[in-house]
């Protein structure tokens, strides 16, 4: 089976996501580098035992994200949610940021600033904007950029080893 492969480790240096049979598709890939995001990811002692990740918008994931729920981060576990006020941010500690809603980004970022909330999107320019991690696709492939100074503002480490992997760190 194809799927358990995809939370290997470090499964997401720079994943094909061409579409062919067997192959898994975008969403599936993206569902890992979450994954792989969160556990490469310093959170605060007082986060607490669960990492609610949540998806802000129209879910792209469809069942992929299901998979993530009760996986460990450590010591923490997974839960996925689906988010659509930002009332309900402040409770996540992953965010992503669906392509519907990029266009309130400024509004998405105002209600986590302060919490140790690791923003994703996978939207062009959103790094550029104030995203922690942005997924990008270049050459037929996935790869990520990050924003060191926008993780640290939320009071968020990222893995050296993690950092090493991103096509552009912004600082």
């Amino acid at each position: 089976m194809l799927v358990p492969f995809l939370f290997l480790y470090i499964p997401f240096v720079f994943t094909p996501i061409q579409s062919s049979a067997g192959s898994p598709s975008e969403y599936q890939l993206k569902a890992a580098f979450l994954y792989n995001f969160a556990l490469f990811t310093e959170w605060p002692e007082y986060v607490g035992d669960t990492l609610n990740l949540c998806v802000h918008g129209r879910d792209p994931f469809d069942e992929y994200l299901a998979k993530l729920d009760r996986r460990r981060v450590g010591t923490r576990r997974i839960v996925t949610h689906r988010t659509s006020t930002l009332a309900e941010l402040p409770n996540c500690q992953v965010v992503f940021i669906s392509r519907a809603v990029i266009g309130q980004l400024p509004r998405i970022l105002d209600s986590v600033q302060g919490s140790p909330i690791l923003t994703v999107a996978d939207s062009p320019g959103a790094v550029q904007q104030g995203v922690a991690l942005n997924m990008v696709t270049q050459h037929n492939r996935i790869a990520f950029e990050a924003n060191l100074t926008a993780a640290r503002s939320q009071g968020l480490n990222l893995s050296s080893r993690l950092l090493r992997l991103a096509t552009v760190v912004e600082q």
